[in-house]
This record gives C-alpha cells, structure tokens and sequence, in this order.
C-alpha cells in the first residue's frame, strides 16, 4: 500500500491529513480534470498500487453522477513474468481486442483517465530488444484510442499516484515508507489541493495559462528560437497552428484539463521546419532507461544526427521507430520557475518533468493545435499544415534558467518571448 501508516505525518502545514488530500486530489480529478457529466461512463487505467487513489476517483465519479466506472490495473508482477517466461513471438503481440473496446467506449462518448505511477526502473536489465518490439506492438495496437485521444474526442485527463517503486527512485536515500511520504506530498502541492479550494485555485491558474496562449496566439509567430548553452534551435510553428494550455474543449463539448498537474503552453511544430541543434536540460525516464545529455540535430525538419551520455542505444531505438519518430510533434513553453522546477526534484515521470521545462516532443503532433477545428481535419488537411505523424509521442526537456526564447515573425523578426527561462 502507498499510502503513509501515520495520515498525521503526511500532513500540510495546517494539519491536513493524508486521506483528505487524497479525496481532494480524486475531486480535482474529477471535477477539473475531467470535469466529468452526469451518466457519462468513465474508462480509468491504474497501478495496482494506486488503489486508494482509484476508489476516491471512483467515488467522486459517481458523486458526479456517472454511469459506470471501469478501472483496468496494471500488475508489475505479470509484466515482468511476460519477459522471463513468454515465448520470442509473443512481443510482437498486443491487445488490439482491448484498444479496441476502449476507442468504442470514447467514440460512445466515455471520459478516460489514467492513474500514472508505475515504476520508472520497471524493465531496466530486460533485453532491449524484446521492450522495444513489445513498445512497437502496443503503439500500433492502441491506435485506433490513441487518435481519439490526440484528437481531443472526449475528455480525458491524467493524475498521479505515489507508489513505492516510483517513490524509491525519486528518493532513493529515504526509508520506502518516508520516500512514499514525500512524494505524496509533492504530488498534493504540484496539483494544487493543499490549499482550502483547489477547484478555485486551478480556475485562477487556468486563467494564467489562458492570457499566455491569448499573446502568443496574437502574436502569430512562425517559428520560435532556443538559445542557451549547447543549443541553437529554430522551431517553426505549422501553418495555422493555435497555441494551448491549461483548460480545453473537448470535442464533445466539455471543458476540461488533460495533465493534473500542468504548467506548459504548448502547440504543434512544422514537421519540415526545425532546424539547428539542441542539448537535453533534464534527463529523460523511457521504458526503464534513464536517457541524458541528450544532443541532437535537426535539419529540414528531421534528426540526421543524435547523441547521449547515457542511454544511447535506447535513443537510437526510439527514433528509428517509424518515419516521424525524427521529426516532431510538439513543442511546449514552460517558466523556468514552476512550481515543479522549484522542487528541485527530478521525478522520472514525464507528466511531472515536462512541467519543469520548456520541451519538445518527438513523434505525433496534437491536432487539436490549429485553428479552425483542427480536431475536424483529415489526415491529408493535417499534413498540408505540417502536422508529423508517429506510433510515439516522447517529451523531452531543453528549457533552463540559462535558455532564451524568441518569436520569429513571418518577416524574421525577433520578438522576446522568454530570457533566462522567464516569460519577458
């Protein structure tokens, strides 16, 4: 179990116990992050270990009236049974039966979240060969959700839960039960539920977000330019690209937030127009790799040259996935002075550690990023515009205290965005 044995020793400062955060993180999960309606349907996915945190989300989901709420676990246990004993085919098999059901449910109009928290070092000393060919199996199995998904085809969001594999990562020197602790209680502070409303908080924080994708969508730059130490990068932004953050409309109708936690303002790149070099500013967590000193170059859109100072291989197997692997699908401005940077911890958890920096994202662009419906768009409408297409979607930090951002305009005019990794 996660959860500390003494609720009083993962208090706040003013006292609030663990199980109340708990049942304020399932709320803002819920109400916020999915902003769920009265006899929807919910498909929620979690670690076994994330247990209390799924019957609080279940029961907040059906005080908020729905219909039915299916969780699907994940056991570590299996997993790792599947690469010590499973035949040599079998990772090149994958559940398309399950993906399947799970897009019939969101194209039915189901809401989808999904519990992070699984153990970043996981699949570290299996045979490399046999993760990425079980990767490769999954991504093209879960397509047919994945689009949906991407496609902002109904709400969804993601939240967090501390679980002892992952808290022995992150805190390594820590007793399990402390480690645990501690990482609730940043996951409590990164969410924003320590306070007496969180649902106002994230109302004030959204409003942030919003008057930022407000100026940048104004502004209407064609490219943006990253600029610090081992990197020179220029970004162009696809045509028709519209900038997003914090709160958004579904599809469907409904307004609610992907990521819980999220500080970004993000959109998507030119596939075709990327150009320049780029140093990593935090390590990646992949698949039971810890990836760093990432450094890569870009030319016509596309990586012709990669590097790492650890992780290589796992790297090279990463872009060599499909023909848009290389090429990117998002990029993403985040203050160098968020609240997860301030932690200073490194989380080994992509939903956390994108919220630290400014980042890229290899692989599938979002569609709802354009203006216009772009969630309406043909394949064919999104290429024209420079949407990437890809079985994978891998963010990865390039924002600092020491990194610089320009907007270029259509004239090549340098507008300052960020300087030492503040907004100007």
């Amino acid at each position: 179990m996660t959860a500390p044995q003494n609720p009083k020793a993962a208090g706040t400062p003013s006292g609030a116990p663990f199980t109340e955060r708990l049942d304020r993180l399932a709320e803002v999960a819920v109400r916020v992050g999915l902003n769920l309606r009265p006899g929807q349907e919910l498909v929620m996915t979690a670690p076994l270990d994330a247990v209390p945190l799924a019957r609080a989300i279940t029961e907040q989901a059906y005080k908020a009236g729905a219909s039915l709420v299916t969780t699907l676990y994940a056991d570590d246990a299996a997993t790792l049974a599947r690469f010590a004993h499973a035949p040599e085919a079998a990772f090149d098999t994958a559940a398309g039966w399950l993906y399947g059901g799970m897009a019939d449910a969101f194209r039915s109009g189901a809401a989808r979240l999904a519990i992070s928290g699984d153990d970043p070092s996981l699949l570290a000393g299996q045979d490399s060969d046999k993760v990425a060919r079980a990767n490769r199996a999954r991504s093209k199995a879960y397509v047919p959700a994945l689009e949906l998904i991407a496609n902002f085809a109904t709400n969804w969001t993601i939240v967090s839960a501390a679980t002892p594999p992952w808290a022995r990562t992150v805190f390594p020197d820590l007793p399990e039960n402390e480690a645990v602790t501690r990482l609730w209680d940043a996951i409590f502070a990164a969410s924003r539920v320590d306070g007496p409303d969180p649902v106002a908080a994230w109302e004030r924080h959204n409003a942030d977000l919003a008057t930022r994708t407000v100026w940048l969508n104004e502004h209407r730059f064609a490219a943006l330019r990253f600029r610090g130490p081992g990197t020179d990068l220029t970004v162009g932004l696809a045509d028709d690209h519209e900038w997003c953050g914090g709160a958004s409309t579904s599809r469907s109708g409904i307004l609610c937030n992907a990521n819980i936690p999220t500080e970004e303002v993000f959109t998507t790149p030119h596939k075709a127009r990327v150009d320049g070099h780029v140093t990593s500013t935090k390590p990646l967590s992949y698949q039971g790799t810890l990836i760093d000193g990432i450094r890569v170059r870009f030319e016509g859109g596309r990586i012709v040259e990669s590097a790492a100072r650890a992780g290589a291989d796992v790297l090279a197997r990463v872009l060599d996935t499909d023909a848009g692997a290389r090429r990117l699908g998002e990029v993403a401005l985040v203050p160098a002075s968020s609240a997860i940077s301030a932690s200073g911890l490194l989380f080994y958890n992509t939903l956390y550690d994108e919220n630290a920096a400014s980042h890229i994202a290899l692989g599938q662009a979002y569609s709802k990023c354009f203006r216009n419906g772009g969630a309406d768009f043909s394949e064919a409408d999104l290429a024209e515009r420079g949407a990437n297409r890809s079985l994978i979607h891998i963010d990865w930090m390039i924002g600092s205290d020491q990194i610089d951002v320009d907007g270029l305009t259509p004239d090549g005019r340098a507008v300052p965005v960020m300087r030492g990794g503040e907004w100007v």
